[in-house]
């Protein structure tokens, strides 16, 4: 991996100017010949070296280990547990649809109004200007409103936000564990809880043949933290017993726990892609597949990016070298 494109996204690399002007970030990928344009961009480059930072940092830790989790951790924890609340106070409705109940649209409005408010909270008074930027991809992160569905594009937005984050200074290099296993890791259980309670569609979903219908951070962040793990190999997620005695510790068995409560009948069958993954040797090589596939189905793909907005912070100008 480009050591350029590894150390982008740490909090030191990308100080902003003193005198930032910050902007609310637009879509700029309108045709599919705009993704040269994104494939170039400082946005692709900051995006994917702090996807790159954070999997080299949860490398070989559990869940459940010591770590250092700072105020602006915990107010971020806070944030989510505000949109769980939401969730509680805001029931799904009868309809006659089983699928995309319309109480999300009454959820997600609360979210577009107050979105601004939550930004401000976790950021320092001397940033306040940045709010309206960073709480753009806050907005981006829990699904579409209209269409009452979610995808790997609205999982792209929340570590969007937390890259946007970093590059301001909130968050810090020795941040990098709280961001996935505190902030990352309580992101998905909420927009779980929304999939579940609003019944949300997969976004743009391969179905049998997607990696999972909703995320895929997790499963590459998840695999980092197994890698020369002593006992659990790859072959073993297929394994209920051993999902239900790990999964508290593992990222990537939380998500395979998900999908068999979600999912029935034989695992090969609705889960194919995860099943031949099972039979990859080691985890670092299930790691690096999995960073390959998220470029090609995900960041390369127009309908996922076609929804990605760019502002200051996540520039669509090319890399500078």
């Amino acid at each position: 991996m480009a050591e350029s494109e590894r150390r982008a996204g740490t909090s030191e690399e990308v100080a902003p100017p003193v005198q930032q002007c910050f902007m609310v970030p637009k879509k700029e990928i309108n045709v599919v010949s705009d993704m040269a344009k994104w494939k170039r961009s400082q946005a692709y480059a900051d995006y994917m070296g702090f996807i790159l930072t954070l999997n080299e940092g949860v490398r070989g830790k559990k869940l459940t280990c010591e770590y250092k989790v700072s105020e602006p951790i915990e107010k971020l924890v806070a944030l989510l547990n505000t949109l769980d609340r939401w969730i509680d106070e805001t029931p799904p409705v009868d309809q006659p649809s089983r699928f995309g109940n319309k109480a999300f649209r009454t959820w997600y409005a609360k979210l577009d109004q107050e979105a601004e408010k939550l930004v401000s909270a976790v950021i320092p008074k001397h940033l306040a200007d940045a709010a309206p930027e960073v709480a753009v991809y806050l907005k981006e992160s829990v699904g579409n409103s209209t269409r009452i569905d979610y995808g790997t594009g609205h999982e792209a937005a929340f570590a969007a936000f937390l890259c946007c984050l970093c590059k301001i200074g909130v968050l810090r290099v020795d941040d990098q564990m709280a961001i996935v296993f505190k902030v990352f890791n309580r992101y998905l259980e909420v927009m779980r809880k929304l999939q579940k309670t609003y019944r949300m569609e997969p976004a743009g979903s391969q179905g049998v043949w997607g990696l999972d219908d909703f995320q895929f951070l997790p499963f590459i962040w998840g695999s980092s933290q197994l890698i020369d793990h002593p006992s659990l190999e790859p072959r073993h997620f297929v394994d209920e017993k051993v999902v239900n005695e790990n999964h508290k510790d593992f990222m990537f068995l939380e998500c395979i726990l998900f999908i068999t409560e979600m999912k029935t009948g034989p695992f090969a069958e609705h889960s194919n892609q995860l099943w031949n993954i099972s039979a990859v040797p080691s985890w670092s090589k299930v790691n690096q597949g999995l960073i390959r596939m998220y470029k090609a189905e995900c960041l390369e793909k127009f309908p996922v990016i076609q929804h990605f907005k760019f502002g200051s912070l996540l520039p669509i100008q090319p890399v500078t070298s």
